[in-house]
């Protein structure tokens, strides 16, 4: 065929896990993270066919644009997805779809496929996970399902490569040529008569607003209000509607969702019947159902799952993140030393040594010397999420999420928290309640992010060596604890209601793809380092400027001196109680309203210590065992970075959203440090 000289662009859609974003990395090299649960994919990705003639003519590979929707199950506007993925393919029209349909629960897939078909746009089906149809013994007429549907159905195994290069092929064809769905009317009877009948009566404004009259038709037979009122109709086409749909009721004797769902899959069951033979049971699901009656059992799934995170935090923070650690601490130790020998050495200037050694290796490779820790725990992580378990994780936790009025769903974005708010956050949109949305957002930040790792790891060497693993995993468990009392207080007092019903597929059980944990790893690494680099690095400078000029821009012998000391000191008393009513920690609790890890970086400064280790060995000198934790009890809870407070203002739509997470977090902490401390003294 002609290549196209024109751009094209493609979309991919599917269900969730139907292999989808595994084929938009295979064809575009773009390294998207692949996950288990609905909702990694929340907004849409766009990347340009890989340039390395692997599936195309590398003249041609620039010109196709593949965009990744979001993972939904139906054109229907019930989530944040579904709305992200309709929009575009309703209003942007791209050249082709590329519909992912997994062979093993196509009934499912195919239920998206014959809505998408309604759009009138060049369709091809891409009949994923076909190896594992054949090892079990199962078998697919291409033929006579293309014929069925009456669009083009390509075999393939996105994981393994098979088929993709006969999938773009025929994709850029129908594109190019514009061969649009041969079937678009999948209904019969009473149903069939209905959704003619509103279809001719809406076609002017279904034109009007770039929807094919057909499916508009059938959304609004399902009661779809936004497109109902993007139509703008008139009452009295309205009520002829309302009496159309009255007739179809009566007539099937069934609800008018009901209906629409059931002629779907009764022409999907017939197109299945005819072309696909599936085994009754695959090994890899009768593996996951029994390995799911002892990690979904009602008695020992959540023991089961605290279980399995303690071994995790232990090995993180006690065992082979802490080793690495504290290794990479000792490396930049060394290398601080050798070159702050060398410029004193060579006369430099004593304010560009103070910055070297402060600011530079003190400052920033403090922080950079626990990405081991980081690396460690995403590992872990990743390695939960690609096996199928996180899903797992999301069903035994509905009943107990049900006390504070959310849904298993919310768990998901919560966990995610355990890495960085700002993605956990933005996951929340998949939730398809607003309540739900609003009320996760608020109680996402209390966990604890990876950022918090490094003021953990330092405190608890220095004052909890023997013990730190229990330190830091107490820290865990508190943020999760005061989370539990928020979600209470917001469900019982500001939220009121009722969760919406938890439906979730719980996929397969897999080994962990070492290149998918690989990339995971990888980006979380980057992004570490990037934070490290920019917005970590700024605030060290502004940190050691600050400590070693005095309000005349002189430099200065002591940091008593300083605009820093002055600054500290004058906020200092609000902590008093809290015990450690010092400008130091003032001014280093400061500096982590931009990033967490400037915490470390400015204790690092304002000590004048030339490592981590160095640091370990100095913050006795400024905290007993008891304030330590009081000042970590503090960092957990109070308010988040100024990325994550940005996206929760993005989200709920207001500044002064932000405000009042600052506000309140700060408010919850301040009084858990002065309960932990005033408790504690009590015994000490």
């Amino acid at each position: 065929m002609a290549f196209p000289e024109s751009k094209l662009t493609i979309a991919l859609a599917g269900n969730p896990n139907s292999g989808k974003t595994t084929l938009f990395n295979q064809l575009t090299g773009a390294n998207q993270h692949v996950g288990n649960f609905p909702g990694v994919t929340v907004e849409k990705k766009e990347a340009a066919l890989r340039d390395n003639g692997e599936f195309f003519p590398r003249k041609s590979a620039g010109r196709i644009v593949l965009v990744d929707l979001p993972g939904i199950y139906s054109l229907s506007p019930y989530s944040q997805e579904e709305i992200v993925a309709r929009d575009y393919l309703v209003r942007e029209r791209p050249s082709a779809i590329i519909n992912v349909v997994d062979v093993m629960n196509i009934e499912r897939g195919l239920y998206l496929s014959i809505q998408l078909m309604q759009l009138n746009i060049p369709i091809i089906i891409a009949l994923n996970m076909m190896d594992e149809l054949r090892e079990n013994h199962g078998s697919a007429d291409i033929p006579r399902l293309s014929a069925k549907l009456g669009v083009s159905v390509v075999p393939i195994s996105a994981s393994h490569k098979e088929g993709i290069g006969e999938l773009l092929e025929t994709a850029v064809r129908a594109a190019f040529l514009q061969q649009r769905p041969l079937v678009q009317d999948f209904c019969t009877g009473a149903v069939h008569r209905a959704i003619h009948a509103v279809a001719h009566l809406i076609e002017d404004h279904a034109r009007d607003i770039g929807v094919m009259p057909r499916f508009a038709a059938t959304k609004i037979i399902e009661k779809d209000d936004l497109l109902l009122e993007a139509l703008d109709l008139t009452a009295h086409e309205k009520h002829t509607i309302a009496e159309t749909i009255i007739d179809m009721k009566d007539e099937t004797g069934k609800d008018r969702k009901a209906a629409i769902a059931d002629m779907r899959y009764e022409f999907i069951g017939d197109a299945v019947a005819e072309s696909i033979e599936k085994p009754h049971m695959t090994l890899h699901q009768d593996r996951s159902a029994r390995i799911d009656r002892l990690l979904t059992s009602k008695y020992l799934g959540i023991p089961i799952f605290f279980g399995i995170m303690g071994v995790i935090f232990w090995l993180t923070f006690s065992v082979i993140g802490a080793t690495l650690s504290d290794g990479l601490a000792w490396v930049f130790a060394a290398a601080g030393e050798g070159v702050g020998g060398a410029l004193s050495a060579a006369g430099v200037n004593p304010v560009i040594q103070s910055f070297v050694n402060d600011a530079v290796f003190a400052g920033i490779g403090s922080v950079i010397s626990f990405i081991p820790m980081i690396i460690v725990m995403f590992f872990f992580m990743s390695i939960l999420e690609d096996s199928g378990y996180m899903a797992r994780v999301a069903f035994i936790m509905d009943k107990l999420l049900r006390k504070l009025g959310l849904s298993g769903r919310s768990i998901i974005p919560m966990i995610l928290g355990f890495g960085c708010s700002v993605p956990a956050i933005m996951s929340a949109r998949t939730l398809s309640s607003e309540r739900d949305r609003r009320v996760t957002i608020m109680l996402t930040p209390f966990m604890s992010c990876t950022a918090k790792l490094p003021i953990y790891g330092v405190f608890a060497a220095a004052l909890f060596a023997s013990h730190r693993g229990l330190i830091i995993l107490s820290l865990y468990v508190m943020g999760v604890v005061v989370a539990v009392v928020v979600g209470v207080v917001l469900n019982r007092f500001i939220y009121k209601g009722k969760p919406v019903p938890f439906i979730m597929e719980l996929p397969t059980y897999r080994l962990p793809n070492l290149k998918t944990v690989g990339i995971l790893l990888w980006h979380r690494t980057k992004d570490f380092l990037q934070r490290a680099f920019t917005v970590i690095f700024v605030a060290t400078i502004v940190i050691w400027f600050l400590q070693s000029f005095d309000v005349r821009l002189n430099p200065v012998d002591y940091a008593g001196g300083s605009m820093l000391s002055l600054i500290g000191d004058f906020i200092a008393p609000v902590f008093t109680p809290l015990g450690f009513g010092t400008g130091i920690c003032a001014t280093a609790i400061i500096a982590g309203f931009i990033a967490k890890e400037t915490v470390v970086s400015s204790f690092a400064v304002l000590t004048g210590v030339p490592s981590a280790l160095a640091l370990q060995t100095a913050l006795p000198e400024y905290f007993t065992p008891l304030s330590a934790y009081s000042f970590l009890v503090f960092c957990l809870l109070y308010t988040p970075c100024v990325a994550a407070i940005s996206v929760v203002g993005k989200e709920l739509g207001s500044a002064f959203a932000s405000f009042s997470l600052i506000l309140r977090q700060t408010i919850i902490a301040w009084v858990a440090a002065f309960i932990v401390y005033r408790i504690g003294l009590l015994f000490l």
